[in-house]
């Protein structure tokens, strides 16, 4: 038999701020977190925004030499992470650390440590390369520091599909955890790639938003005049356990997680289908895992890019799947805000579907100022709106047509 599982801690390193109490409230208000890109050069780049993290100190959540050798991506989920445990009380030592997971979504690891190496080694001679080069590159080594610093010893992965890839982490975890091989799971998704290779290469592909006079304008989900993505970074962080277990402790939950889908598109290396078939299947997938019906659903954290396709196709997939309550549903994309963390996004949005249901609001979607005439739903433009939400879903879909979405439910005893 299946295990219920709640969300008790929640953490957040976002280009609105570092923690939830800095994100949440400046999401709620409609604030946009693009500004120019300070990371590197950008003359003679199409592209010169991004959602830049700011202020952010890696040894304000990890020991100085831990701090020197971790790599950003790295160091945005232990800092997550360490919030979402603190902010759940959960405490993980010898009678419990083999039950205590940790998966985490990643779609490029350490772009920016192998872009630089690579110069490295055509400037200086491979005898230049860091012992550091592999280990902190890898993605898999997000999962493997918040082992390594919280004592979790069960379940340990990281997954790497694209800009579904914190979604599939947390439903992964909640399957760990429903199905008995863990009791609770750290888990979520991580970004960090505002980098020259990052921008160049989807800059090649026409993907991104060019409106650089503008940059808090620049990302417009669903928007008549939107002209690409914009790349964010982060991290978004959930501690999920039992709910059996969080009684226990008396926790406080923000949500449970309820169902989860995954599919494939089968279509095209990156667009989804036109009439969205592979993200509608995804969605009525974590409806049937939930057990509930569509008409059910109070809110939708949409995928969002503000990419002329994603938009219209996800649109289309909605329509596919709620017949006529489609036009009824609120959806937002928070990706207005924040830009798109890639392999981070779910994270940072499940944590976000999670408030909307605790706190009983919904963020709007900025920007949307004249909508796309065939992206015609409740998008709740502007302006953040009350709403007393039973059950929400969230969104997510990458590269190679992978899909993801997850239910999730206010907490009925």
């Amino acid at each position: 038999m299946s295990r219920r599982v709640v969300i008790t801690g929640v953490g957040l390193v976002t280009p609105l701020g570092i923690g939830v109490k800095e994100t949440w409230p400046a999401l709620c208000a409609g604030v946009s977190g693009i500004t120019e890109i300070t990371r590197f050069d950008t003359s003679g780049f199409n592209t010169k925004i991004a959602g830049e993290v700011k202020g952010f100190r890696s040894e304000d959540f990890m020991s100085k030499k831990d701090a020197q050798r971790s790599e950003l991506f790295i160091a945005y989920a232990v800092a997550a992470a360490r919030m979402a445990l603190e902010d759940s009380g959960f405490v993980i030592d010898k009678s419990n650390y083999d039950r205590i997971g940790v998966i985490t979504g990643c779609g490029l690891g350490g772009l920016g440590l192998m872009e630089k190496t690579i110069l490295d080694i055509n400037r200086k001679g491979p005898g230049r390369v860091s012992p550091f080069f592999i280990p902190l590159m890898i993605g898999n080594m997000a999962p493997g520091m918040i082992s390594i610093l919280f004592g979790a010893k069960g379940p340990n992965a990281s997954i790497a599909t694209a800009c579904a890839a914190g979604t599939h982490a947390v439903g992964e975890s909640f399957r760990a955890i429903s199905n008995g091989d863990a009791d609770a799971m750290i888990t979520g998704g991580v970004e960090a790639v505002i980098t020259a290779t990052c921008i160049a290469g989807f800059s090649a592909m026409k993907a991104l938003s060019t409106r650089n006079n503008d940059p808090q304008k620049a990302s417009r989900p669903f928007d008549r005049d939107r002209d690409g993505f914009v790349v964010g970074e982060g991290s978004g962080i959930i501690l999920l356990e039992t709910l059996t277990g969080a009684l226990e402790r008396g926790a406080h939950i923000y949500a449970e997680v309820c169902g989860y889908g995954m599919t494939g598109d089968g279509y095209h290396m990156t667009s989804p289908p036109p009439d969205g078939e592979g993200a509608a299947r995804c969605m009525k997938s974590a409806l049937d895992d939930a057990g509930i019906t569509s008409g059910r659903v109070d809110y939708i954290n949409a995928h969002g890019t503000s990419t002329q396709l994603n938009d219209l196709y996800e649109t289309r997939a909605i329509k596919s799947v709620f017949g006529d309550k489609a036009h009824t549903i609120p959806i937002s994309s928070t990706k207005s805000m924040t830009g798109h963390l890639l392999g981070g996004a779910g994270g940072i949005e499940t944590v976000f579907t999670a408030l909307a249901i605790h706190d009983g609001i919904i963020p709007p979607t900025i920007n949307l100022d004249n909508s796309d005439t065939e992206c015609d739903l409740d998008y709740v433009p502007n302006i953040a709106r009350k709403a007393d939400l039973e059950t929400a879903m969230t969104n997510s879909f990458g590269f190679g047509g992978t899909n993801a979405a997850l239910v999730l439910k206010k907490y009925r005893p």
